[in-house]
């Protein structure tokens, strides 16, 4: 070996220990802080009790209220955050960064791979999808196309409770009532087709939709013990329950999509005649499994969501009879008794509109928002969030904040009078993985709930108030169904 080899290499040796030696260590990311203790393997996991967003806003008092938390499930990183301003910050700032969604089984074999609107990853395939939601479903013209459909299925429901009521109070059971309006209205939408008449009667086909409908529901949470703890699948059936499960809605949506397809009905305006046409001219992207992926994030949101909204409004109208008072009277002046509630109307029924907003508020649809998943390295609330954390933000307990909200646990529609005050919502999540069918759900809760108000005289089956427990389940319903008096009053008889 020459001197110019020795001396090259005794240079990089010296370069290379120099560039060690003053090369920063890897910092140890800056965490928010963690509630109790983590233990080995599952973390936090035994923390976790239903209802999750009670547990979540629990957890947060026990480390001094805090705004922003992190746990350890199983070997996910989880942020849970329960203040709006934070939430502001993660849905602007890191939006595009928080666009992703984790990987669960659900969505592997319910969410066709991962690919529909809901569980799909930010992607050009999502921002697609989302633009076909946008133009060609929940437009505000595609929406009013679907006015008559809406309009029927509560004039069907009006019937059936005047049936019994004409005479006097009859005692009614209101969840299977609201449930059967929403799921027909969103079917009729999707395929033209109605699997309940005005009541609660129902066939084997009916029951059998309504059940995959209720799987699905029951499935769709931040993940199953199997999603943090990929060993268990060797233990556990779930996943193989799911797998059943995505076979038995594929299948069901594939009826309603062939049914279309060989009926090619002239003037037809369902979804899936609309999207089958576009498969006519792109068949190499809307296909069969794009066109299911669509059909099903709008069943699965629009039929549990906005049935429980309406019982929980019912049920607090119930609880409060003087706010009832003065939403009939806000009806009864502005409209009159000689005709039924129009869509057109709501603009101007104001009380109505704030008795859904703090309905919306207390009892939001989706308490805990569906879950992102950060893409990169970003900054939340001052603390450091790593690629791959799994991100939940309790929308319940920002509308419960008594920094934001002035008596928050009250029934109070007249908060909403002061203006912005729905600007603090969150019940349909907030940048671009918000609910694109916030506008088609508001406009069933607010019309259905005003014609019920305008048509029927409600009162509580006994002295004591309406149980208000909730129950388990991602749309957070009451735990015990809503049974109310109901007598009809003039106006019924005028307009049926």
């Amino acid at each position: 070996m020459d001197t110019a080899q020795v001396l090259f290499g005794s240079f990089l040796f010296l370069f290379v220990s120099i560039k060690l030696l003053l090369k920063k260590p890897n910092r140890k990311p800056n965490l928010p802080p963690s509630p109790a203790y983590s233990l080995p393997l599952i973390g936090h996991l035994y923390l976790l009790k239903q209802p999750l967003h009670r547990t979540f806003l629990s957890l947060s008092q026990s480390i001094g209220n805090a705004p922003i938390f992190h746990l350890q499930l199983g070997n996910q990183l989880v942020y849970v955050i329960s203040s709006n301003s934070i939430a502001e910050e993660c849905f602007t700032r890191n939006d595009v960064v928080l666009a992703n969604r984790p990987e669960l089984i659900i969505g592997k074999y319910v969410g066709y791979n991962n690919t529909n609107m809901v569980a799909a990853p930010y992607s050009d395939h999502w921002r697609n999808l989302r633009r076909i939601a946008a133009v060609d479903i929940f437009s505000s013209h595609r929406i009013s196309t679907f006015t008559s459909i809406r309009k029927d299925e509560i004039q069907r429901l009006i019937t059936h409770l005047a049936q019994d009521s004409i005479h006097g109070f009859v005692q009614v059971e209101m969840k299977s009532l609201l449930v059967n309006l929403a799921f027909n209205n969103i079917l009729m939408m999707v395929a033209g087709k109605r699997y309940y008449g005005g009541g609660t009667e129902e066939n084997d086909e009916a029951k059998l939709v309504r059940g995959l409908i209720s799987e699905v529901m029951a499935s769709a949470s931040a993940g199953n013990l199997v999603d943090y703890f990929p060993i268990i699948r060797w233990v556990s059936d779930y996943e193989k329950r799911v797998k059943i499960l995505g076979n038995k809605v594929d299948g069901f949506l594939q009826n309603l999509v062939d049914e279309k397809r060989v009926e090619q009905t002239k003037g037809q305006q369902t979804l899936i005649d609309h999207l089958l046409s576009f498969q006519e001219t792109q068949p190499e992207y809307y296909t069969d499994v794009i066109i299911k992926g669509l059909i099903l994030a709008l069943i699965v949101a629009g039929t549990d969501t906005s049935s429980v909204t309406l019982e929980w409004a019912m049920t607090n109208l119930l609880n409060h009879p003087k706010i009832l008072e003065k939403a009939r009277a806000e009806i009864d002046e502005k409209i009159g008794s000689d005709r039924l509630i129009e869509e057109s109307d709501i603009v101007n029924l104001h009380y109505l509109q704030n008795i859904v907003s703090e309905t919306l508020r207390l009892y939001p649809a989706v308490p805990l928002l569906l879950p992102h998943f950060s893409s990169d390295d970003c900054k939340v609330g001052g603390y450091d969030m790593p690629r791959g954390t799994l991100l939940l933000t309790n929308a319940w307990a920002m509308h419960r904040d008594p920094g934001l909200w002035e008596e928050p646990e009250e029934f109070k529609p007249e908060r909403f009078e002061r203006e912005g005050e729905a600007k603090k919502l969150m019940s349909f999540g907030m940048g671009r993985r918000a609910c694109p069918g916030a506008e088609l759900g508001k406009r069933l809760v607010s019309l259905t709930l005003g014609c019920l108000v305008q048509c029927f005289e409600w009162e509580r089956v006994g002295e004591e108030l309406v149980d208000m427990t909730e129950g388990k389940g991602l749309a957070m319903p009451k735990a015990n169904p809503l049974r109310a008096m109901c007598k009809s009053r003039a106006v019924v008889g005028k307009i049926i």
